[in-house]
């Protein structure tokens, strides 16, 4: 029972993680000290996609379904949890490259946001 609640911690942590990658930039534009919680997230995230690697949460969460007596699962998170609703076939490497891209695309648009937003609320 225990390892259950741990492997849905894990996974609710995982996907808070994802999110908070995403869409944390926004915090940003209210907030500025979110950045020093966020551009670490936003990096890490780019360069597992980059280099497809396997974000070091995955096998702990398979871990512990294991440990549960559960079926843990191949791959990485998003290819396991995301990829299925938004790209039936699985997640390839040029799409996890283009997750990767997408996210420093996205965070140097909210990013370059804050900063003319600081600079107009200096002037």
């Amino acid at each position: 029972m225990i390892f259950t609640i741990l492997a849905e911690l894990v996974l609710l942590l995982h996907f808070g993680f994802i999110l908070f990658t995403i869409f944390g930039g926004v915090l940003v534009l209210y907030r500025r000290w979110w950045a020093w919680w966020h551009i670490p997230s936003v990096l890490w995230a780019s360069i597992v996609n980059l280099a497809g690697w396997v974000c070091p949460l995955t096998p702990l969460e398979n871990v512990l379904r294991l440990e549960a007596g559960l079926s843990g699962y191949e791959g990485g998170f998003i290819a396991h949890y995301i990829a299925p609703l938004i790209y039936p076939a699985g997640m390839t490497q040029t799409l996890a490259v283009t997750a990767g891209a997408g996210i420093i695309v996205w965070n140097v648009i909210v990013y370059g946001l804050s900063i003319r937003r600081l600079k107009r609320d200096r002037q």
